[in-house]
């Protein structure tokens, strides 16, 4: 019996470091290709204009109107900030290192919705470049430029896509990080967590001057069909391994 259990966690030990190695890659491979899909300015300018006259058409052009209260008060433009920087990729990293550790099937899913997304994220910056807000001459304010170092150390501008508004990968992939908490969670303030996260961070993309609405809704449509993909692809790997 203890010979098998021992087994057992030195096979669960292999594949959590697997599942490491293969994400850490991946981290790898997502800044680099993004680092070097940077669209001409003119272009990513003329994109970004599409998008606001299309938000106007749809009467969502409300970019400036929604940073006022965060440009008349340092705290909320403080916490904005926080929110856009520490609630990325620091919670992405510690809620998969949770989730490989100790939910296998919700860290699968997780895994394979992000990496589809972010697929297809990449070929959207590479092909249809997006000056966002803060760059686009529109009247808002880079909050985050103004107030804080603290994102060009998490993401190095060597490795930053600054034309990558559209889809917003921020919002999307912390909506998946979100459902795969709310999935997981066995108490209900960390649902609470899952549930908050997405929103706020929606939010601060927004009120940061880093995304338009548009972005936030297409990187939250773009997640929620990689979601359903990620479903279809557990599900059939679960009946292979029944049928073996």
């Amino acid at each position: 019996m203890q010979l098998q259990v021992s087994e057992t966690t030195q096979a669960h030990a292999v594949w959590v470091v697997k599942q490491v190695a293969w994400v850490a890659c991946g981290i790898v491979l997502y800044f680099g290709v993004r680092g070097q899909t940077v669209g001409s300015p003119e272009v990513a300018r003329d994109h970004a204009r599409d998008i606001l006259a299309l938000e106007g058409w749809l009467g969502i052009r409300l970019e400036d109107e929604l940073q006022v209260p965060v440009n008349n008060s340092a705290a909320l433009e403080a916490l904005v900030n926080w929110i856009y920087i520490w609630g990325h990729w620091p919670v992405i990293i510690s809620t998969m290192i949770w989730l490989v550790v100790r939910h296998r099937a919700e860290f699968v899913r997780l895994r394979d919705a992000m990496m589809i997304s972010g697929g297809v994220g990449m070929l959207v910056f590479a092909f249809y470049p997006v000056m966002p807000p803060r760059l686009a001459g529109i009247d808002v304010v880079d909050t985050v430029t103004k107030s804080s170092e603290a994102y060009r150390v998490l993401q190095p501008p060597a490795f930053v896509n600054q034309y990558a508004a559209m889809p917003s990968l921020h919002s999307g992939w912390d909506l998946l990080v979100g459902m795969a908490i709310v999935a997981a969670a066995s108490s209900v303030w960390l649902r609470m967590v899952g549930f908050a996260m997405p929103v706020l961070m929606a939010c601060a993309v927004v009120l940061t001057a880093n995304h338009y609405l548009l972005d936030v809704i297409a990187g939250v449509s773009l997640v929620l069909v990689s979601h359903v993909a990620a479903l279809a692809i557990d599900r059939r790997r679960r009946s292979r391994a029944g049928a073996t």
